[in-house]
């Protein structure tokens, strides 16, 4: 089949290279050149593992290729739209300029018969308002959201867990729901649950999913702040509650929060729109999801300077990530570099490292200083941080080879990836986050 895929950011290009793996003719289309001139020669915008490699694949077999004429667009049977719905900058509702764009663009490319089908996350409704300007060309608009986490995304768009498809009512939608399943053949084959909805539920699926992890999320990190005052082991906790099947100890990971650029954006996204539909009430909690997630952040700097004495000015804090995730260059948002700046604004020599992220990092925030190697942030480092839970920081630094490089003998877990005893048995002060 052949598709097109607008937007080739982490999303689309993504989308665009799992899709040509499978089997069909795909072309990207995105405005920025110096993208797509990227990905034309094979080469990923960003980290992601795999997608190099499906990338370099697609692009040599002929049936991967990107563009910046929206005209290479017709012809497509589906049209998928996968362009970014950040947070407006003086709100918290998403800004719709970049989808409304991407559709009014591709209209008059559209022929009868085709599927628009819509992965961005969007405010429910908005599929029903983009229906009526694409229905008049004779097309079909779907809604057919991503459920990609950063570091799985080829292997959760190659083999989901589920397919969401909202569509119209009658014939039309019936067709078009038959044409994403010919769309994702491999994973119909494998029975993976394909589940039809209406537009206003697609919508909802994602970002109540969003929600919901988030809220569990900052829920043990609210746990993890009473733990602070009592005395009270946040892990110990988390082991207890999750061996309840309706509970489940995934997610329940006490440390310094979520971000990156979907999870914190979309539930305050959720929220306004919420507002919006005077619904405000039943999603408030939103709220303080957000503000937990906040305040965990504020906690990990609190651990570091009351380790320091009180103070961190002119200490040499090693950071241990820069990215929001392990598996990712991503630094949207991310809980890592807001303590990394937030130390450096105290005073602290802080050096920042990461497998992945150190170029992003140094793009935004020129002021920290970085290290390539671990080894080379750690040595003579009067603390370390560890932030994003990388497996060299979690499982592959053993504390005994620590102390060979420094004799700083402070370590603040952000994460509570770390062997709390192994690090004390080495001679280390170890701070965990709601840890005694």
């Amino acid at each position: 089949m052949r598709l097109s895929v607008i937007g080739c950011g982490y999303l689309g290009a993504v989308h665009a290279a799992a899709m040509a793996s499978i089997g069909h003719e795909v072309v990207g289309i995105d405005v920025d050149q110096r993208k797509i001139d990227a990905l034309s020669k094979g080469l990923a915008p960003f980290f992601e593992p795999g997608l190099q490699e499906i990338l370099t694949e697609g692009i040599a077999s002929g049936r991967l290729s990107f563009t910046t004429d929206m005209g290479a667009a017709s012809g497509a049977q589906v049209h998928f739209v996968g362009v970014g719905t950040p947070q407006q900058k003086d709100g918290y509702a998403a800004d719709m300029t970049y989808v409304n764009a991407a559709v009014d663009e591709l209209i008059p490319h559209l022929s009868p018969g085709d599927i628009v089908a819509g992965k961005s996350t969007v405010p429910v409704g908005t599929a029903a308002t983009l229906a009526e300007r694409v229905t008049p060309t004779g097309a079909t608009l779907v809604w057919n959201p991503e459920f990609l986490r950063e570091g799985w995304a080829v292997q959760d768009t190659v083999d989901p867990d589920r397919l969401v498809a909202g569509v119209p009512a009658g014939p039309d939608g019936e067709r078009a729901a038959d044409i994403l399943r010919e769309v994702y053949h491999p994973s119909v084959a494998k029975n993976t649950p394909f589940i039809v909805t209406d537009y206003a539920t697609a919508e909802l699926v994602k970002v109540a999913a969003n929600a919901f992890l988030a809220t569990k999320i900052s829920f043990i990190n609210a746990m993890a702040e009473i733990a602070e005052v009592t005395g009270a082991d946040v892990t110990q906790l988390a082991d207890a509650i999750g061996h309840d099947a309706r509970i489940g100890r995934r997610f329940l990971g006490a440390g310094i929060g979520f971000g990156g650029g979907c999870l914190p954006k979309d539930i305050r996204a959720f929220a306004a729109r919420a507002e919006e539909l005077g619904r405000g009430e039943s999603v408030g909690f939103l709220r303080e999801v957000d503000a937990i997630n906040m305040r965990r952040r504020d906690r990990a700097v609190e651990l570091v300077v009351n380790a320091m004495g009180g103070s961190v000015f002119e200490k040499k804090v090693a950071v241990l990530g820069a990215a929001f995730k392990p598996h990712s260059d991503d630094i949207r948002d991310s809980p890592a570099l807001d303590v990394a700046v937030r130390l450096h604004g105290l005073g602290a020599d802080v050096i920042v490292t990461d497998p992945a992220a150190i170029e992003n990092a140094r793009r935004i925030h020129p002021q920290l200083s970085y290290a390539e190697e671990r080894d080379d942030a750690i040595r003579d480092a009067d603390a370390v941080v560890l932030v994003t839970e990388w497996d060299e920081y979690r499982r592959e630094l053993p504390a005994e080879h620590a102390s060979t490089l420094t004799t700083g003998r402070i370590v603040v877990d952000g994460r509570n990836g770390l062997d709390a005893d192994a690090w004390r048995a080495a001679g280390w002060t170890y701070y965990g986050m709601g840890r005694p």
